[in-house]
This record gives structure tokens, sequence and C-alpha cells, in this order.
């Protein structure tokens, strides 16, 4: 019988995911594909319900390897108290679909899902990118391709890295290979950076308004206490950004005057005596 499975490999650089196609595997009866599950820490791992182990694992041999269809994949994470994930998946026909999850406090876990669905045209490659949230900057090898989620076509049969960004949220990067004859789908989770705070952009004010319109000022607290962080200490920024430079750092418990408000920011006037920004989310007004 001929041997035809579709396998793809991670890698652990970057926290990225490389594919090699490999003939290795021969099916038997009903179609089956393989999964392969890796975490940071280790977990326990359950299809619709039922545990089948412990990271890392891979249900590659042709007695382990799933139907085809869709389960419920859930990681619980056996250290650390992190939340656990919970996600569909898809496992098609002579594929072997890789799932990666980095668990983190509260919001800042991250990983990828990656899969293939073949094409009618055996000479094609399509590459879909799909990230939570939507919405994230794409780039393929360095180059901007849009914003998730997006269908990119004719890629290369080669190695790439795809680059998801948000503001708000951590870069994240993972290494792939398209083949030929197939759509590979990544579905990337971006993790809140440290700071915890997704940005909002300040609002573009139009330079011509109705003379009817009108400007109410709003008055500010003189002073700020900054609260407990999950790093022991709070990133002044230079700017209301998470990706702005760091000038400097604040421990719970300082307060300081208000210089200025942005949406989840609070400009104030370190001992130093310079001004940066901090995170509204990690300080309490002081009325």
């Amino acid at each position: 019988m001929k041997k035809a499975l579709l396998i793809l490999i991670p890698s652990f650089i970057f926290a990225s995911v490389a594919f090699l196609i490999v003939q290795s595997i021969i099916l038997r009866g009903n179609e089956k594909g393989a999964l392969q599950v890796t975490s940071s820490p280790q977990s326990e791992v359950f299809i619709n319900g039922k545990s089948i182990g412990k990271t890392p694992l891979c249900k590659c041999d042709s007695k382990d390897m799933l139907r085809t269809g869709e389960y419920t994949i859930r990681i619980v994470p056996l250290s650390g108290g992190f939340s656990e994930f919970q996600e569909k998946i898809t496992i098609s026909k002579s594929v072997l679909t890789v799932v990666d999850r980095k668990f983190g406090k509260g919001a800042t876990s991250e990983g990828s899902i990656i899969t293939l669905e073949p094409l009618k045209e055996g000479n094609k490659r399509e590459l879909l990118v799909i990230s939570k949230p939507d919405k994230s900057e794409v780039l393929l090898d360095n180059t901007p391709s849009g914003f998730s989620p997006i269908l990119l076509k004719d890629v290369t049969e080669s190695d790439h890295e795809i680059i998801l960004k948000k503001t708000g949220y951590t870069e994240k990067r993972v290494r792939i290979r398209t083949p030929n004859g197939y759509k590979l789908v990544a579905s990337v989770y971006l993790g809140v950076d440290e700071d915890g705070v997704i940005a909002t952009p300040t609002p573009t004010v139009s330079p011509t308004a109705s003379p009817s319109a009108t400007i109410t000022p709003v008055s500010l607290p003189t002073k700020i206490t900054i609260l407990q962080t999950p790093n022991g200490f709070l990133r002044v920024r230079q700017t209301a950004s998470t990706s702005s430079d760091e000038i400097g750092r604040v421990n719970p418990g300082d307060t300081f005057d208000i210089l200025d408000e942005a949406p989840g920011w609070y400009k104030i006037k370190l001992t130093t005596g310079d001004e940066g920004w901090i995170s509204s989310q990690y300080a309490r007004k002081e009325e």
C-alpha cells in the first residue's frame, strides 16, 4: 500500500512552527489524521472530554491517530495556576495538526494551531492566517501583507515566517512551510503584553467643526496611587503606547500628580523630573 502522510513538525525557535512533508505512515480502515500538542508548562490534553496524555504528545502512530472530523481540545496546565485552553480543531486525512500553547498569567497566554487543507489544484499553495484578536497586522517574511483574517494565494513552496502585531499585544512569530496542493491554515493567539493593557488609539479630531460644537473641560484628579502588578513594578513609557520606549519604573504604593490623561493611560512626573505615561489599569485615582 502506498504510504502518504503529511507531517508538520514544530520548532521552538521564537516559539515558531516549522513544517516538513514526510511519507511515513500507512493509513488503514477509516480515514485518519494525526495530532501533536506541545505546551509550556507541561499540561494534560483532553479530546472531547477524554484525557489522551500529557504534553509533549503526538498521536502519530497509525494505531493512535484520530478519525477525520471536528474535535474539542482542552489543554490543562499541570502547574503555575494558569487558566486552561479550549478550542475546536479539525483532523484531516493524512495531515498532522499541530497545537502549541504557552501559558501566562491572565490574558498573556499565546499559541497557535496549524493544519493543512487540500486544494483542488495540486500545483497551488495558499496561506490563511486567522488571529485572536482579529485585525492584527500580518507580515509574511517581514513584508506587510494586510490584516487578519487574510488569505494569501500563490505563496511560494518554501519556508516562511509569519509575524503578527497588534497594539497592546505581544508580537507573535510562527515559522511554516507551504507545500504544493494545500492551503496552510494558521490560527494564532496573541497574548496581551506584560503591561496588561490594550491601548486605544487617540481619536482623530477633524480640523473643521460645527459652529454649535462646544468642548466641555474635564477636571482631572490631582493624584494617582500605583497598584500591585504581576511584575511587582509598573513601566513608565515615553508615549501612551505599549510599543513606546521605557523611561523608568514605579512601584506599588507610589503616588504621583496627573499631568495628562489618554484612553488607558496617565501621564506622570517622576522624581527624576522626567515625564512619562503609565497604564491606568494599575493606578487608582485619588479624588
